[in-house]
């Protein structure tokens, strides 16, 4: 606002991401994750936890598993229902560490938090994507990505 005049804050992440790829069936598997992130003071540790747990589930869901299927013909969704789309759970993943950096930014304001909403996500897509690239030398620039998409 006009108090703070050419003054920004923001909340980071960082995640990184290990992967398991079947090299005859290109299975993708991601055993571990570690996410940290800097959303300045962290006023309630159990549900900021549980929010970055569910962060990750819900990147890795985005990167390998959602998609939306459209007819092409009459525009309509084939899946429409959650019977017909595949997410990711708890069980798709292996263990997830998180952690926070717990610095307050009284800058923003007297509480020094900052906020994390769907920044718990964003970092877990693109974190697959170079593991495998990384791991296939292939780079993947679509979502979700498919096991031909690593063959």
């Amino acid at each position: 606002g006009p108090e703070y005049p050419g003054f920004t804050s923001m909340s980071y992440i960082a995640q990184f991401v290990e992967i398991h790829i079947e090299p005859r069936t290109g299975r993708i598997r991601m055993p571990r994750v570690v996410s940290i992130a800097d959303v300045g003071r962290v006023v309630s540790p159990v549900t900021a936890r549980g929010q970055m747990y569910g962060g990750v589930v819900w990147g890795f869901s985005t990167a390998l598993r959602e998609e939306t299927d459209v007819d092409p013909r009459f525009a309509g969704y084939l899946n429409a229902d959650l019977a017909d789309y595949l997410m990711a759970v708890n069980a798709d993943i292996g263990d997830i560490d998180v952690g926070f950096i717990d610095k307050p930014d009284t800058m923003v304001n007297s509480v020094g938090v900052k906020g994390m909403g769907e920044l718990v996500m964003l970092g877990t897509a693109p974190a697959i994507a170079n593991a495998i690239y990384h791991a296939t030398g292939k780079r993947v620039r679509k979502l979700p990505i498919r096991i031909e998409d690593v063959l």
